[in-house]
């Protein structure tokens, strides 16, 4: 596999800044070159992986459809999708808009907005198989079930709150928090699946 040493970050609405941000101390603290790049249209997905932020999934497909790249995106070998980039990545959803698609590459079904709206937002103290973190949900989706390849790596009580697949060469990792808001242990776990396997 060649690699780029670029990353990227869908840039169409949601926590683009955040993420970046938390992707630039990532790759500080793991000693990577590495660039991180806001991606747009066709032109920016010469990458190794994406990041595909929070905000609202159907907007996500949307724009992604106009630019021409959503079917692209299927092709990048590593994804990790926070919150609406979590359910852009299942396989299946519940209560989506009509006409909505995903990316359909994890093997989750997933909820969304399970955890009401933007007013029911919270905050709290999760364990992950990463390590201790403040999670933070906003609008946050429930994954539902997992398929069998499918890896958990944090929950809350019962529920799967964040989960990861390899399939082949690819990794595909979904977190229904932001935890580009409380930490980089995320960011440089998807890293290290890249660079460092």
């Amino acid at each position: 596999m060649k690699f780029h040493n670029k990353i990227g970050v869908l840039a169409y609405h949601g926590d683009v800044i955040e993420h970046i941000s938390a992707a630039h101390k990532a790759v500080q603290n793991l000693s990577l070159s590495v660039q991180i790049q806001e991606v747009r249209t066709k032109k920016d997905l010469d990458i190794d992986g994406l990041i595909i932020p929070g905000g609202e999934s159907t907007v996500l497909h949307k724009l992604s459809q106009r630019e021409g790249i959503f079917e692209v995106m299927k092709q990048i070998p590593f994804i990790f999708g926070t919150c609406a980039g979590a359910i852009m990545l299942a396989k299946k959803i519940y209560h989506k808009t009509p006409g909505q698609k995903t990316l359909r590459l994890l093997d989750i079904e997933v909820d969304r907005n399970a955890y009401g709206r933007q007013t029911d937002s919270f905050e709290k103290k999760i364990h992950t198989a990463l390590g201790d973190i403040q999670a933070v949900f906003i609008r946050a989706p429930r994954i539902i079930t997992i398929g069998k390849n499918v890896k958990v790596l944090a929950r809350d009580g019962d529920d799967i709150i964040a989960c990861e697949e390899k399939s082949d060469e690819n990794v595909y990792i979904a977190a229904c928090f932001h935890p580009e808001l409380t930490t980089t242990v995320f960011h440089e776990y998807f890293f290290r699946r890249i660079y460092q396997r």
